[in-house]
């Protein structure tokens, strides 16, 4: 005789568990990591492993202290910092790096209870924390050694972004041939990943597509550029955000129609910021900015059991 499983809602069962997730999007960024190694150099490898391998030992050590189950088999320290390292420049000192792994995992992941209580992504806020206190090395950018005439040396060869200098081609940005961090370089296999995360079914199409769709609308309707319009989408990280950053299971709404306002939010903050902003990049902004307004667009989306009757009108 089976046993009937009593538990509360939501009633659901799935096979894929917490680090099939996890290594999913890992291999969807593994074309972006290969991309990197590529344009960069062994320099990019290196802070990449680095950055996975300081996020695994961070949450080991501190779930140690804090007498809780371990979790670094989940993957998702592992991810996050692969994450972390695709946001930053090859050249930045692995003790920075080091610092935004202590950042995202320590202080916005396990002090806030773990996977699944964070309230915004770790990689995003780390960046940030990165870019407004060590700002000069996290803007310091190289000419990939794919670059025409670049003999690539870390030291002598020195070049602002793409939304900085404006003069990268669209073919130079969609293949990678352009300054920038390790994953957002490359707009071609950023795609590839982002695509093979929707075809399996990982991450919904809604917000990517409302995130990108919102920058490009609004580029061509201030400036009346196509060109323009293309160069917006390919340049920073915006695909990388879109795909990778924006769609996170903890930190973005639950339902289809917050999923559709988040991108749509991410879309204009990213806009306003890049055109009318100090800052050439918005991404990272806009998304935590967004994360901090999930719990409200998901308590403004989320659908109602029919008949419920509400706790002020119980009280009352």
């Amino acid at each position: 005789m089976k046993k009937l499983h009593i538990a509360t809602s939501p009633h659901m069962r799935d096979s894929i568990s917490t680090q099939k997730v996890m290594l999913l999007v890992i291999a969807a960024l593994l074309p972006s990591a290969v991309a990197a190694v590529v344009h960069f150099g062994w320099r990019a490898l290196l802070l990449m492993v680095f950055c996975v391998v300081v996020s695994v030992a961070c949450e080991g050590v501190c779930r140690q202290i804090m007498k809780r189950e371990q979790t670094i088999k989940d993957g998702s320290a592992a991810l996050t910092g692969l994450l972390l390292a695709m946001n930053l420049p090859v050249t930045l000192p692995l003790w920075e790096a080091a610092l935004g792994c202590f950042i995202a995992i320590v202080i916005v992941k396990q002090l806030f209870g773990g996977l699944g209580q964070n309230f915004a992504n770790p990689a995003i806020t780390a960046r940030v924390v990165l870019m407004v206190s060590l700002a000069p090395d996290m803007t310091h950018w190289i000419l990939p050694k794919t670059a025409a005439g670049n003999a690539f040396s870390y030291d002598a060869v020195s070049s602002a972004t793409p939304l900085v200098s404006g003069n990268a081609s669209i073919q130079d940005l969609f293949w990678g041939s352009t300054g920038g961090c390790l994953g957002e370089t490359c707009a071609a296999a950023i795609l590839f990943g982002g695509l093979f995360l929707i075809f399996m079914g990982i991450i919904s199409p809604v917000t990517p597509l409302a995130y990108l769709g919102t920058v490009a609308a609004a580029t061509f309707i201030a400036t009346g550029s196509v060109n323009e319009m293309f160069y917006q989408l390919m340049a920073g990280g915006l695909l990388l955000g879109a795909f990778f950053m924006a769609t996170d299971y903890v930190t973005t709404p639950i339902t289809a129609k917050g999923k559709l306002i988040f991108g749509i939010g991410c879309g204009l903050l990213t806009f306003l910021i890049r055109f009318y902003g100090s800052f050439p990049e918005g991404v990272s902004l806009a998304i935590l900015l967004m994360n901090i307004l999930t719990p409200y667009i998901d308590k403004f989306t989320m659908t109602h059991p029919f008949g419920a009757v509400s706790k002020k009108k119980e009280a009352k």
